[in-house]
């Protein structure tokens, strides 16, 4: 099997249980944030709708500069819940599509590197990439997600089982 055939199932089981957790993501607090050394919650949901289309970044690059020339890349916010979920529909589909391209297995063995005003933060296989720093990463800001929702008395969706407010998964 090739490897994106492999990552394709994961990711679409993945991606569909992070909507979940962002349509429950409360318009009203989007400027809450549990303690002042913590993202705000409308900034993690926002990361959170940018990481799917991260995998695009992956296979079509060899390295992503995040601060080129000393400048922090430009990241999109979102004003509300209908803006977070469009963009974290357009980040899935690009990164789907970017899956189902990825075809060429040797490919997903070459390196790809993370910057910041050209210095490597690191550097590893695309497929360790892809693993770790979109899913994992994603699975990692989700659960953050889900103790900022609790919280706020939001019920937290059932994730790899029930959730004290979902029975069902």
């Amino acid at each position: 099997m090739p490897i994106n055939q492999g990552f394709l199932p994961e990711f679409d089981h993945e991606m569909a249980t992070t909507r979940r957790f962002l349509e429950r993501v409360p318009e009203n607090k989007f400027d809450w944030a549990p303690h002042p050394k913590s993202m705000k919650l409308g900034a993690l949901a926002a990361h959170l709708a940018l990481m799917p289309g991260w995998v695009k970044e992956t296979m079509e690059k060899d390295v992503l500069d995040v601060a080129p020339g000393g400048k922090p890349m430009e990241m999109p916010k979102a004003g509300n819940r209908q803006e977070l979920l469009a963009l974290f529909d357009k980040n899935v589909a690009a990164g789907r599509a970017a899956l189902v391209a990825a075809n060429d297995d040797a490919r997903w063995m070459k390196p790809w590197a993370l910057q910041a005003n050209g210095q490597t933060m690191f550097s590893m296989p695309r497929v360790a990439v892809v693993r770790t720093f979109v899913l994992s990463h994603s699975i990692h800001h989700r659960a953050q997600l889900g103790v900022y929702l609790r919280l706020n008395d939001v019920p937290v969706p059932s994730t790899y089982g029930p959730s004290a407010d979902e029975q069902k998964f």
